[in-house]
């Protein structure tokens, strides 16, 4: 099969966040693992998607040195640069612009995007990992109402 990181991710975002978490505990790692193996998924897939998403949560727990100031302007490095194409660099700063995003949310999607693996990474791919990081957080329902409305509203595929 010729998944990828990211499409393991997806399988994972849509299967559980139809869930209500209250009502259920946060399912085991190895259950997890063999859950996605028996979906089809590969090995080094399903294991790098865990650990991408136990890098989720451990970076919401690291604060930065020094937050982003609300106004501050973001710039990114050569190996950013090389990894994300202009049109998905654009649309980050896009949706903090239009306060989806707050900056240091910012950053931990621009993180967690580059921690995705080899590959240049474009605006679809960045939409997912957006909802996904704004799914992890909580207090963040109306943001990922918005993202999630941005997203589907795009890929209906209708013309104005």
């Amino acid at each position: 099969m010729s998944e990828t990181v990211l499409d393991v991710l997806m399988y994972l975002f849509e299967t559980y966040s139809e869930q209500d978490f209250e009502q259920q505990p946060e399912p085991d790692q190895s259950v997890l693992r063999e859950e996605l193996l028996q979906a089809g998924f590969g090995e080094l897939e399903v294991d790098h998607a865990l650990d991408w998403l136990e890098g989720l949560g451990a970076r919401q727990d690291e604060p930065f040195t020094t937050a982003p100031a609300e106004r501050s302007v973001r710039l990114f490095n050569a190996f950013e640069m090389s990894r994300l194409d202009s049109q998905c660099r654009g649309y980050i700063l896009y949706l903090e612009q239009i306060g989806i995003l707050t900056p240091v949310q910012r950053e931990l999607v621009i993180d967690r995007l580059v921690a995705l693996g080899p590959g240049d990474i474009d605006v679809e791919q960045a939409k997912w990992v957006v909802l996904m990081v704004l799914f992890s957080q909580p207090g963040q329902e109306t943001a990922f109402a918005r993202m999630e409305d941005l997203v589907f509203e795009e890929n209906t595929g209708m013309v104005n």
